[in-house]
């Protein structure tokens, strides 16, 4: 536990977990997450642009209010999982910016849906699944995210066919939303949630492993499984365990 202490960046006081020590000093999760872009997105010839999807992604999760970090988290899962695949830079860049944004389109979904408490009824989980269409529309029309809007588009299809938008089944769904499958989970179980508690990261990782071919591609999961030191790292962090000087955590 940090208690007494405040941020070193942002001075928010830390009452628990999660925190990194940097240094001598300790800073929140927020701070230790923002500009941890991978060094392609900081470099990249996209960079002058960084703050607006970043301003989009910080948008969502005050909206949405219970995910707290949840899509900077994702977004750093996201290209350590990548990297397993590929270094190309492109493809490093799209990736991170598709799983930040992922959820973008939920700013479209009323808030008597997107913060209902209990379950959505029919045609409100309906409207739900609008949200990977509208978050492609809004992101399409720029330039540099159009490959990040292809995972937003298809980020909430299965390997087995039976996700939405598409119905897409296999490598007809994009790489990048197979790889992106692995770390949504991963994130969502590993996190404390009003309606059901937090499992550890082997739990996780069964469930994972359990859903290979199913929910999750076959080589994503062997993906997982080439990079599962780093997401056991970086999950680590975020539920609070020392990152101490020297140490690397990051993709």
């Amino acid at each position: 536990m940090a208690e007494g202490r405040a941020c070193a960046e942002c001075g928010t006081p830390i009452l628990g977990p999660p925190f990194a020590r940097r240094g001598d000093a300790y800073v929140c999760e927020g701070c230790f997450l923002t500009g941890g872009e991978p060094e392609e997105v900081r470099t990249g010839p996209e960079a002058p642009c960084l703050p607006l999807p970043a301003a989009l992604a910080t948008a969502l999760d005050v909206r949405e209010r219970e995910t707290g970090l949840h899509s900077r988290r994702v977004a750093c899962y996201a290209v350590a999982l990548m990297r397993a695949v590929t270094e190309d830079p492109l493809a490093l860049r799209q990736m991170y910016w598709g799983a930040l944004l992922h959820d973008i389109g939920k700013i479209g979904v009323p808030d008597a849906i997107l913060l209902k408490p209990g379950p959505l009824t029919e045609p409100e989980w309906a409207q739900m699944k609008t949200h990977p269409e509208k978050g492609h529309a809004m992101l399409a029309g720029a330039g540099f995210l159009a490959g990040a809007a292809e995972i937003v588009l298809t980020h909430e299809e299965r390997y087995d066919g039976s996700g939405y938008p598409q119905g897409l089944a296999g490598d007809a769904i994009p790489l990048g939303a197979r790889l992106f499958a692995i770390v949504d989970a991963l994130d969502a179980m590993t996190s404390e949630r009003p309606y059901r508690a937090k499992v550890s990261f082997e739990m996780a990782r069964a469930d994972i492993v359990r859903g290979a071919g199913s929910q999750f591609a076959p080589a994503a999961v062997e993906a997982f499984h080439a990079n599962e030191a780093i997401l056991r790292e970086l999950v680590s962090l975020k539920c609070g365990e020392l990152v101490l000087p020297g140490e690397r955590v990051g993709p």
